[in-house]
């Protein structure tokens, strides 16, 4: 997996986590336990800090990346989804961020919120917890129902349990194609 170090900025793994080997660690990156950083995933803390809390999952293609001594503050149990972005923003707990979502400067995504896929959080924009967001810009659509938690409380224990499942059975193979 490519974890690099830039003046002096070095990523942290946390025990139990795994970024795949084409996800590019860069940083001031320090990953909680028990993460999933998917293929293709650029978490970038060359100028800032970026924090996933343990349990979190980074889909594939995923950009992470903070301002200059600005930080992206990623919670526990927060599933980012394929292709999203995230710039010096913070996400708390248990925060879904659809596909190819794009989440701006200084914005705030409360606990527990959906943002439905491509959306877009504009700059200093507070989302509040369990709410559903989706458009672009994003706009209110409703509460986060017990079904939405259910569900996707079913889904974060999945990616923990890929998390290990990586970990143990993962390995490049020879092929003759």
């Amino acid at each position: 997996m490519p974890i690099y170090e830039i003046n002096e900025r070095r990523p942290t793994l946390g025990e139990g986590s795994w970024v795949a080997p084409t996800a590019e660690i860069i940083g001031d990156v320090r990953i909680g336990k028990n993460c999933y950083i998917g293929f293709g995933a650029i978490l970038r803390g060359d100028y800032g800090t970026i924090i996933i809390g343990d349990e979190s999952a980074v889909e594939e293609g995923v950009i992470i990346h903070a301002r200059p001594l600005g930080k992206a503050e990623i919670g526990r149990a927060v599933t980012i989804g394929h292709m999203a972005m995230i710039h010096n923003a913070t996400i708390n707990d248990y925060a879904v961020i659809g596909m190819q979502c794009m989440i701006s400067d200084f914005s705030e995504i409360g606990e527990w919120a959906i943002i439905a896929e491509q959306s877009l959080i504009k700059r200093n924009q507070k989302v509040p917890g369990y709410k559903v967001f989706a458009g672009a810009p994003a706009v209110e659509k409703g509460d986060v129902l017990e079904r939405h938690t259910t569900e996707w409380g079913l889904a974060k224990k999945i990616y923990v349990d890929l998390t290990s499942q990586y970990r143990k059975g993962f390995r490049q193979i020879d092929s003759d194609y």
